[in-house]
């Protein structure tokens, strides 16, 4: 009878010992996953307060679309505050812009040679590579995450424990392969364009390739 309950309180206790386990494992790996997420919206959000000056420093050359800027401004919110799927919507919103405006950039010979307008780009694809950085961390703790939250025997534990799957940052979409819609075609005010047809031309087509790409 004592050796019924000793054996009996020894896989008890093998079995809260398993339990603590696999429990503290998905924490580990849930913070893993939250710590990666909050160095990718930091570079989210930097990226994104770069691209009004950016903006401001083309309008100093080449007269384009006011509604540009106002495009920017509405992806604020999904930026800020917006789930991880909303938040990679916006950028890759946020990146058909900066192709736009890099191939305005590719017509004035002035504006490629600010000093200004080179900081900004350089401080834009450092950012760009810290987020592709970043992504990859952070995509290979969701996998290591979601893993254990579906094989066994951590999918038994994750629902009573309310571990949810974490969701991947996709850069990639069906809109970054469309040609580029903002319009950034009335160049009429622009001296430069005045008198170079070609040029005002080539500033209106769709960039093909973002300098750092």
């Amino acid at each position: 009878m004592d050796f019924v309950l000793i054996a009996v309180g020894a896989i008890v206790l093998i079995v809260l010992l398993a339990v603590v386990l696999i429990f503290n494992g998905f924490v580990s790996k849930r913070n893993r996953v939250q710590n990666a997420w909050s160095q990718i919206d930091v570079q989210l959000k930097r990226r994104y307060d770069l691209i009004p000056n950016l903006i401001e420093t083309v309008r100093g050359y080449a007269k384009y679309e006011k509604s540009v800027l106002t495009q920017v401004t509405q992806l604020r919110s999904a930026i800020v505050t917006g789930s991880v799927k909303e938040k990679a919507e916006a950028d890759n919103k946020l990146t058909q812009t900066l192709k736009s405006i890099f191939a305005v950039a590719e017509s004035y010979p002035d504006l490629k040679a600010s000093e200004t307008f080179k900081n900004l780009q350089d401080e834009l694809e450092n950012t760009e590579d810290k987020i592709s950085f970043v992504r990859t961390s952070y995509n290979d703790y969701v996998l290591d995450y979601n893993n254990a939250l579906q094989q066994f025997p951590g999918n038994v534990l994750a629902g009573p424990f309310n571990f949810k799957p974490a969701e991947f940052f996709q850069t990639e979409s069906e809109a970054e392969k469309q040609p580029v819609k903002v319009d950034f075609s009335d160049m009429a005010g622009n001296q430069y364009a005045k008198k170079n047809p070609a040029a005002k031309a080539q500033a209106a087509k769709p960039a093909r390739k973002q300098k750092g790409k």
